[in-house]
């Protein structure tokens, strides 16, 4: 999936556990500029990174996965959480004085649709 919008917010880095980083960006979506929405995404391990060259105020499409997962809390109610997961980012426009346009870490589905031949495997 991907959107275009404006960067509103950038978190720091948060190392949850000694193997797990992740990084949150809040980006404002207008598809009607009379009631922008404002959207959180969640950049984890080295995607991270894709939000150093940014800065808030910041044109930027980016692309994500969306993801769910159920939880069962101690009364045995069952919750569901989702999460916009970036996967790549580029930026249309920059504030910065960097201005690097197009900052990108390619999914896994972008090697899986890849034209690979798979009897050309070496293994």
């Amino acid at each position: 999936m991907e959107l275009k919008g404006k960067i509103h917010e950038i978190s720091e880095t948060i190392q949850v556990t000694e193997t797990f980083k992740k990084r949150e960006v809040v980006i404002e979506y207008a598809e009607n500029p009379q009631y922008p929405e404002f959207i959180k995404f969640e950049a984890t391990q080295e995607r991270c990174s894709l939000l150093d060259n940014v800065k808030i105020g910041d044109q930027v499409e980016i692309f994500f996965n969306l993801r769910g997962r159920p939880w069962t809390d101690n009364t045995g109610k069952k919750v569901y959480f989702n999460s916009l997961q970036l996967w790549r980012l580029n930026a249309l426009t920059s504030n910065s004085a960097n201005n690097n346009l197009n900052d990108s870490i390619s999914s896994p589905a972008d090697f899986a649709n890849s034209s690979i031949d798979e009897d050309d495997l070496p293994f």
